[in-house]
């Protein structure tokens, strides 16, 4: 289909309430849920990639014709408006870092519309850097050439790692200049400014039911629309009635509607806990999970400084702004669960919150078991018995103790046969070798276990905390970064009389004593099956679960240096290897040879575990 033939219809505009001005001007946005406004033109847009399975949603394949013609970067710079579209900007407010921020909104993404397809599937079609909305505060409404690449880039992958998320369609930079300031260290340079096509069925997120909230007795702040209940019900029927039609139905009083609208808020919980099962099992941090970045779709969305793990490390923080760790690796799930319990706060005009507090039961319940039958998949273990929480602790406990690389460790796994095959000696052996040359060297690891505060400042803090230990909670918001720094500064004594030999002989029996509590659970998996064809579906099963190349940053960071240099080879090159993270780059070469393909040894590199000069890049 033509990209002039879309068939839009902007239910979302129709339905809800718009602001009653239009145009860019930043203001307080009272009683509406978007506002009109026009992207603004760039100069001399340039496609640097193109996603051709996302706009297949869409129903339009991009051929070389469509891609090379100047409409298509007109398209979707915002520098012309496709037939049918109308351009809008979104309100919504949201808990930043755990502090409510007030009216916040889509301060540089731009609704085009909604596509419906050939499915009758509704598509809402966004683009990400178009310039000032309403809601654009104090910035410039652009992005630039990096991060959207890093946008566009892990949206794609995450959506072939099956995780639930938005899509990105295009990335289309141009000759239009901005400031940025990248290391916050007083040396701005000009970037290109850049946009992408962003896909979902909606981009309606927590914050969205939050410019209805009242004034927050710690900031201060409040919604721009407080207190307006038949805009919140407008905006909840539209939400149930569009994206859960399973939940929607007419009512006749208050009582069934509120057994509707939790049946609503239980199935947010569940899809949320879904998601953050999925994000746990590949490894993956979104590194800014403020309440206005959690979809009430259950996807992911709004990728920033976001960041896959090299070294397991379960308090890994990606975002270079967040100095406390409230959105590292390990806290994911937590967060996840305040932030539900704030939408339940957002909406209680119309779902008192003795109905829907004693639901967030759910969301405990779905993690639990959507994250155990994650890594049952990933230990290739098709029995749910006693006892396998508890491997896979120990699992990781082995992973944070050895320094194993997240990704390639849990894929080492698929090399352990079934005790009752023949190859199980042999096997061990393997797998014995393999995970120990995914563990950090002795050098890797004190580098990162470096104490960032002087030792002697820090047991001058100790003495006085034990001197008086009122500063603890005086200190509150400062204690887990202490507590992290302690942790660090032990952990860095204890490497200090190893060496290279002792740590690799150290961590090939740490492997091989979980080796054998893995082995003996593997034994319960066989009883009177037939072996060979076991070990065949647990590998398929292993394999299906166990990524081999995922996004690490510093092979994003290579494509971004080409495309700032005028290369995007590096960007699409990177997408097609994106596109198959399960199979082997071996099986894949060999399967399907493409021009546009890296060559094997670069495919292989995609796989290998970083070196250190290429760990510890951090996005703000």
């Amino acid at each position: 289909m033509a990209l002039e033939k879309l068939k839009f219809d902007n239910l979302a505009l129709r339905t809800l309430p718009l602001d009653s001005e239009t145009g860019n001007r930043q203001r307080r946005v009272e009683g509406a849920c978007f506002s009109l406004v026009d992207p603004t033109p760039v100069d001399s847009p340039e496609t640097v990639a193109v996603s051709q399975s996302a706009f297949e949603l869409l129903d339009v394949e991009v051929t070389p014709e469509v891609f090379s013609n100047e409409n298509f970067a007109a398209y979707f710079s915002g520098n012309k408006l496709l037939p049918g579209s109308q351009t809008a900007a979104h309100c919504y407010c949201g808990h930043q870092f755990g502090h409510f921020s007030g009216q916040l909104g889509d301060g540089c993404a731009i609704y085009l519309g909604e596509v419906v397809n050939q499915k009758e599937e509704r598509w809402e079609i966004q683009i990400k850097g178009a310039g000032k909305t309403p809601y654009s505060r104090h910035a410039d409404g652009r992005k630039v050439l990096r991060s959207s690449i890093r946008e566009f880039l892990c949206s794609e992958a995450m959506h072939y790692l099956g995780v639930p998320t938005t899509r990105a369609g295009s990335c289309v930079t141009s000759n239009t200049k901005v400031i940025r300031d990248i290391k916050y260290d007083g040396n701005p340079i000009l970037e290109k400014a850049t946009v992408i096509l962003r896909i979902a069925p909606t981009f309606i997120r927590f914050g969205s039911f939050e410019i209805f909230k009242p004034l927050d007795a710690v900031t201060g702040r409040e919604g721009p629309s407080v207190g307006q209940q038949d805009l919140l019900n407008k905006l909840l029927d539209y939400t149930i009635s569009t994206f859960y039609p399973q939940i929607w139905r007419e009512v006749g009083s208050t009582a069934e509607r509120q057994q509707m609208l939790l049946e609503f808020y239980e199935e947010v919980l569940r899809r949320t806990a879904r998601l953050v099962a999925k994000w746990q099992c590949v490894g993956w941090c979104h590194g800014v999970l403020n309440t206005d970045n959690m979809s009430i779709m259950g996807i992911t969305i709004d990728y920033g400084p976001y960041g896959f793990m090299d070294r397991f490390d379960p308090g890994f923080i990606c975002n270079g702004s967040d100095d406390g760790g409230r959105y590292s690796f390990e806290k994911q799930p937590e967060i996840c669960r305040w932030n539900c319990l704030k939408l339940g706060e957002a909406i209680q005009m119309s779902l008192p919150l003795e109905i829907s507090k004693p639901s967030i039961k759910v969301f405990d319940e779905e993690f639990e078991s959507a994250y155990l039958t994650g890594m049952r998949e990933k230990f290739g273990l098709q029995k749910s018995l006693d006892g396998d929480k508890e491997l896979v602790s120990n699992f990781l406990s082995t992973m944070l103790e050895t320094g194993c690389d997240f990704t390639n460790g849990f894929r080492s796994l698929s090399l352990v046969t079934l005790p009752e095959s023949a190859q199980s000696e042999e096997s061990k052996h393997k797998f014995l070798d393999s995970i120990v040359k995914e563990c950090a060297s002795l050098t890797e690891l004190q580098k990162f276990y470096k104490p960032k505060i002087p030792p002697g400042q820090m047991a001058m803090f100790k003495n006085l905390l034990e001197q008086q230990p009122h500063l603890a909670e005086v200190l509150r918001g400062q204690m887990a970064v202490i507590d992290v720094e302690l942790k660090r500064q032990e952990k860095f004594q204890s490497l200090k009389d190893m060496t290279s030999e002792s740590k690799e002989h150290a961590d090939r029996k740490l492997w091989s004593d979980w080796l054998d509590a893995y082995i003996a659970r593997l034994s319960k998996e066989s009883t009177g099956s037939d072996v060979t064809l076991l070990n065949e579906r647990r590998l398929k099963l292993m394999k299906a679960s166990n990524p081999r190349i995922i996004l690490r940053n510093y092979i994003a960071q290579e494509a971004i240096a080409k495309a700032e240099e005028g290369d995007y080879s590096g960007v699409q090159n990177l997408l097609e290897v994106l596109k198959t993270p399960y199979t082997d780059p071996e099986e894949e070469f060999n399967q399907e040879v493409t021009s546009s393909l890296p060559a094997l040894p670069d495919l292989c590199r995609y796989v290998s575990k970083p070196s250190s000069d290429n760990t510890g890049l951090i996005v703000t």
